[in-house]
């Protein structure tokens, strides 16, 4: 089936995917964000990296900002993390959360594959980023589309 960003998911499926990210954030300072986006040229992990970049992600205050990029059209997506994750985390920790969302996508669940892939990014930021009483959501959960 060939998707274009406003069919990937339906209204539902965004509030679902943004509360996941409510729900991983809770425990964690970390900050999550999904970005959709029809296409792209070049590279998957330079193309997240531009998008992380635009977005604006890097201004956490522990450089600890999550994009799972999605191009809806090139069936592709790509998870990008800041320095301050990258620094603590395993590098299994990208793989696990990469497969979990690829398991889903290859039978066209969609919302269900950002979901498990947000939940587990979360539970694993929770280890290395636990909440704090200071703590702010210093970036929107809400969907980006470009």
């Amino acid at each position: 089936m060939h998707y274009c960003i406003e069919e990937f998911l339906s209204t539902i499926e965004e509030q679902e995917v943004v509360e996941a990210i409510r729900l991983a954030e809770k425990n964690t300072s970390g900050e999550i964000r999904v970005h959709l986006e029809n296409t792209f040229k070049g590279d998957i992990k330079s193309r997240a990296l531009e998008v992380f970049s635009i977005l604006k992600m890097h201004n956490t205050r522990l450089q600890n900002g999550v994009l799972i990029y999605v191009a809806v059209q090139n069936k592709a997506f790509g998870i990008y993390g800041d320095k301050g994750i990258n620094d603590r985390v395993t590098p299994d920790f990208w793989i696990k959360t990469k497969t979990i969302i690829e398991n889903h996508f290859k039978s066209g669940n969609y919302k269900q594959g950002l979901v498990d892939g947000i939940l587990h990014a979360g539970e694993q930021l929770k280890k290395h980023f636990p909440i704090s009483g200071s703590d702010k959501n210093e970036l929107t959960n809400k969907i980006s589309k470009g």
